[in-house]
């Protein structure tokens, strides 16, 4: 008998991005896992939580909260990455042998899709190295999609490509053409030109959400003080933006 797990792509935020492939597979779900990052977090948990509720028919099922080990900031940054999944690895490897019968289903909920800078298929490869499990993945809708939908706008420039990366990358490297910045606690996009257009969203499909457009002159300082706002009193923030050159 092996042991089965989803991994359930959730969305930005709003409960109606769950596609019905998830709801199929979060009703045959009988233990869902899920990181506990502490209480300045908790109302992560608490949103998958309520999608559980909402979609699932019958309430057999139960939350195992599992404590997430701290990322080293004392080492370079892949081997910090490589370290903490390592340790995430042996936790999850713990809970799914003693939390999930032999022949049971559980599931991670993945915030967005997990293809998209989510380390949990990562994890997950190292778990099944370490006991016997198998894994599909249902996805889900992306932050990226949400932003460009609620601006209104398409991802790309006509005949263009748009580069997928990260704040660290964008400083690191600039910008040469439409680029979709994601995991930038910096606000790295305050060192484009100030003709460069930005869209900019945080907290994507849910009561919170903040949304702002223009270019990087005109609203950037803005962007970055709703940031800092937001995050101090939520103790958490989750955006992203699209760059895009002046024309």
């Amino acid at each position: 008998m092996t042991r089965h797990i989803h991994v359930i792509g959730i969305g930005a935020g709003d409960p109606e991005y769950v596609t019905v492939q998830a709801i199929e597979a979060l009703n045959q779900t009988r233990v869902f896992f899920a990181m506990d990052k502490g209480s300045a977090k908790s109302d992560l948990v608490g949103l998958r939580r309520e999608i559980c509720s909402r979609f699932i028919r019958r309430p057999d099922y139960r939350f195992v909260e599992l404590p997430d080990p701290q990322r080293s900031t004392d080492t370079d940054y892949p081997e910090a990455v490589s370290d903490w999944h390592a340790a995430r690895a042996r936790i999850w490897s713990t809970a799914i042998t003693n939390e999930l019968a032999p022949d049971g289903v559980g599931a991670f909920l993945a915030w967005g899709d997990p293809s998209l800078y989510d380390s949990t298929l990562r994890i997950l490869d190292a778990v099944a190295a370490d006991i016997d499990i198998s894994y599909d993945v249902i996805p889900g809708i992306t932050a990226i999609q949400a932003l460009t939908a609620r601006h209104r706008i398409p991802l790309n420039d006509v005949g263009e490509p748009v580069l997928i990366t990260t704040g660290r990358q964008l400083r690191g490297r600039g910008l040469s053409g439409s680029a979709v910045v994601m995991l930038d606690g910096d606000c790295s996009f305050l060192g484009c030109p100030p003709d460069t257009r930005v869209w900019w969203g945080a907290y994507l499909g849910t009561d919170d959400e903040l949304l702002v457009a223009g270019t990087v002159g005109e609203v950037g300082q803005r962007i970055a003080e709703l940031r800092a706002d937001a995050r101090a009193r939520h103790g958490w923030i989750m955006d992203t933006y699209l760059l895009r050159p002046a024309e």
